[in-house]
């Protein structure tokens, strides 16, 4: 069986050992693809999953980790990204690397031009273009600016990347993190066409509907060792959940163990918003809604109904306000700038932890007291006692794996830096916590704790608002779920009563 495998194979990484200072992040990890495969790699954020693909990919180069990266059988010693591409290596990472500014022709194109002579065949370049598009059944016109265009769309461009590189092992990294439904399970249906022509395909993801109805295999990583490479059709979730995180986890969501006081701590009244981008449009419709002191507020709706808007606009930094008034424990907010939320009570964490949550290249101490400041001044000047102090005790309370609190923002798992973002905001002392997207990308385990600490601020009196699009979250966490749809609430539903279907119909119009 052993020969069999070996033969069946495309890609083989053995003993793959990668340091970084202070921190083993792979420690002998063995993975290995078949060619035609889709091969699912999971774990927890941390466990070492993306350091695996980097090392594949060439972006941590042959020398800097010990071990054997095997193509066909032949071993392999990538100096950088190029090296990798020409063995017909092709990564797709969550960030994705689009140049927004250009069309969607030159992004297929860009570093691997099509040429004639020592000028770039624009011609030849389109109808390429086109031709590759068909292939991931993409309609648009190879002149798009990638700005005009959605998730889905761009994420479909970084296949056709790949494809004009003819690649032979795709590896996509969270894929679907932030696709709507409908455009996840067309990527799913197109990588599904790709195996049957014989691409490998490493799939990364945390959500585990997809790895079971996409994967051939997995493998689980654990603390940056290999736990195992697994069929799919052997496992069940629970199974692999409990691989996952070395533990049973007999409940996706913690037991609901907080009552709402009858007090209301927010008060939206006729909440009317213009788009900032499309003149005369009205984004936000006569948006009316309450919530209570330690009440847990689940906002539901499709990617694009406004949710976001609604508390960006909320916050001061989106949108054109024409009426409707926000009010805090009985008194009217005048203020709408995101200093004066902040200080009034209102805090909003970004659905976009690395863009806009977190200053990725500075420490946790300076991430988690950028906003609270004033809090740790004395006579003028930042007492840093005070401030480390205030932050020890935010990542014990938070319980954020970091080998120091020196550690970069951009060296912490997903996981991590979403507590960080989240202690950021828990240090203004806030009355009222809007959570957008709270566990995107984070994984189970991960996503467990959030949701416990979730819990515990709302026992302590913190109204949360959380905007999720997992309606099994909205479901397992909220109080009561509002549904928002085309810039309007739809409807609202208590926890008793709320499944997802009655969600759903809201959300479409159903109802």
């Amino acid at each position: 069986m052993g020969d069999t495998m070996e033969q069946n194979s495309i890609l083989e990484m053995k003993n793959i050992r990668k340091v970084f200072p202070g921190v083993v992040a792979l420690d002998n990890v063995d993975f290995t693809v078949r060619k035609g495969e889709i091969h699912a790699l999971v774990g927890e954020n941390g466990a070492g999953k993306s350091t695996l693909m980097k090392v594949l990919s060439g972006v941590y180069p042959f020398g800097t980790y010990t071990g054997e990266i095997k193509i066909d059988g032949k071993v392999m010693a990538f100096q950088g990204i190029k090296d990798s591409e020409a063995a017909q290596v092709s990564v797709i990472y969550q960030e994705l690397t689009m140049l927004k500014n250009m069309n969607v022709c030159e992004n297929i194109f860009l570093g691997n031009e099509v040429k004639k002579g020592a000028f770039i065949d624009w011609n030849e370049a389109f109808v390429k273009s086109r031709k590759v598009l068909e292939e991931v059944c993409l309609n648009v016109n190879p002149e798009t600016p990638v700005l005009n265009l959605g998730m889905g769309a761009q994420q479909l461009i970084e296949i056709a990347k790949a494809i004009v590189k003819d690649c032979r092992i795709l590896v996509l990294d969270e894929p679907t993190a932030a696709l709507t439904e409908t455009e996840a399970e067309n990527l799913l249906s197109l990588l599904r066409v790709f195996r049957s022509k014989g691409m490998s395909c490493i799939f990364i993801s945390h959500k585990l509907n997809e790895v079971f109805s996409i994967a051939d295999r997995i493998t689980v990583l654990t603390d940056g060792k290999t736990v195992g490479t697994y069929d799919t059709d052997k496992l069940t979730e629970d199974k692999l959940i409990s691989l996952m995180v070395g533990r049973v986890l007999t409940q996706r969501y913690p037991p609901i163990d907080h009552t709402p006081v009858d007090e209301t701590a927010l008060e939206v009244k006729g909440w009317t918003v213009y788009d900032p981008e499309i003149s005369g449009r009205i984004a936000l419709d006569n948006i009316s809604f309450s919530a209570r002191k330690g009440e847990i507020v689940g906002f539901a709706g499709l990617m694009g109904a406004g949710r976001t808007e609604l508390f960006l606009s909320m916050m001061g930094v989106w949108g054109r306000r024409s009426s409707g008034e926000i009010s805090l424990y009985g008194k009217e907010l005048s203020e709408r700038s995101p200093s004066g939320m902040i200080q009034a009570g209102i805090s909003y964490l970004s659905e976009d932890r690395k863009g806009k949550g977190l200053i990725l290249m500075e420490n946790i101490i300076k991430n988690m007291t950028l906003p609270s400041l004033e809090k740790r001044q004395h006579n003028g000047f930042i007492d840093r006692e005070r401030e480390l102090r205030a932050v020890e005790d935010m990542a014990h309370q938070l319980q954020v794996k970091t080998p120091s609190l020196e550690q970069l923002a951009q060296n912490l798992s997903g996981g991590n830096q979403q507590k960080v973002s989240l202690g950021k905001w828990l240090m203004t002392e806030p009355k009222v916590l809007i959570l957008d997207e709270p566990t995107r990308g984070i994984d189970v385990g991960a996503k467990y704790e959030i949701y416990t600490i979730m819990h515990k601020l709302a026992k302590s009196g913190i109204c949360i608002l959380m905007v999720s699009s997992e309606l099994p979250e909205v479901l397992g966490v909220s109080d009561r779920v509002i549904v928002v749809r085309e810039g309007k609430i739809a409807g609202e539903l208590l926890r008793a009563e709320a499944t997802q279907e009655s969600i759903m119909a809201y959300a479409t119009g159903g109802m």
